[in-house]
This record gives structure tokens, sequence and C-alpha cells, in this order.
């Protein structure tokens, strides 16, 4: 089994519903996100995916979140963006480019969102 990994980092405010604390009030984060791909074979050039190829899969969702207030964001209108949702968000869509992409040759094992340079969400099935 192989497995390749790829971060992005984006600055995005939030708030947290239905807490109490510090986070029910707007604030912002300097996000980190590390996409963790997984397949058995490799391709002809003897890559599991190029390392080019797996963040051009990721800017869309990194573009769309970046320096935006993600509450305002679908589906963050009536989800709450959380690290956890927002780590199951990055794995949802980038499972789906990958799917076209390489016709399930390759796989998203789990996605990890930092918060903080000490805080993280990891997701994964």
């Amino acid at each position: 089994m192989f497995e390749v990994t790829v971060e992005a980092g984006f600055s995005s405010g939030h708030y947290l519903r239905n807490y109490r604390g510090k986070c029910e009030n707007p604030h912002g984060h300097n996000y980190k996100v590390f996409i963790t791909l997984i397949g058995e074979e490799l391709d002809e050039a003897g890559l599991l995916l190029d390392f080019k190829l797996l963040k051009q899969v990721m800017r869309p969702v990194v573009d769309y979140l970046d320096h935006q207030m993600i509450n305002e964001l679908e589906p963050f209108t009536t989800i709450n963006p959380s690290a956890e949702n927002l780590a199951r968000y990055f794995y949802q869509e980038t499972t789906k480019q990958l799917r076209e992409m390489t016709g399930g040759r390759v796989k998203v094992k789990d996605c990890t969102l930092y918060e903080t340079d000490t805080s993280f969400a990891r997701f994964y099935e």
C-alpha cells in the first residue's frame, strides 16, 4: 500500500453555533489542511498521484474558504463550521474529484485540519 500527503493553508473566519464560550463570537484562524491518499497501484510514472495534481484537487476547496466568513458559505450556513466538519468537507470534496480523476485507483485515506498550531481534527471513513 502506498500513501502520499499534501498540505495546504488558508485563513478564514467563523463562529460556532450552539456553543457557550469565546468561540461563539466571530474569530479567525490560519488553517492548515493535510490530505493523505492511499492506493495499491502506482501509475506508469511510478507515482500514486503527482503531488502537483493533488494540490490542484485541493485548490478549489481552499480557494472557496480562503478569506471568507465560513458560516456564510454552503454547506456551513446550516452545518457548524467546526474543525471536525471542515475536515469532513475537505475529505468529501477531494474524494469526489479523485474518483473522477483516477477511476478509484487512488482514494482519500484521511483529512487532518489544524485550526491552531496545537489543535487539529481528522476525518476518515
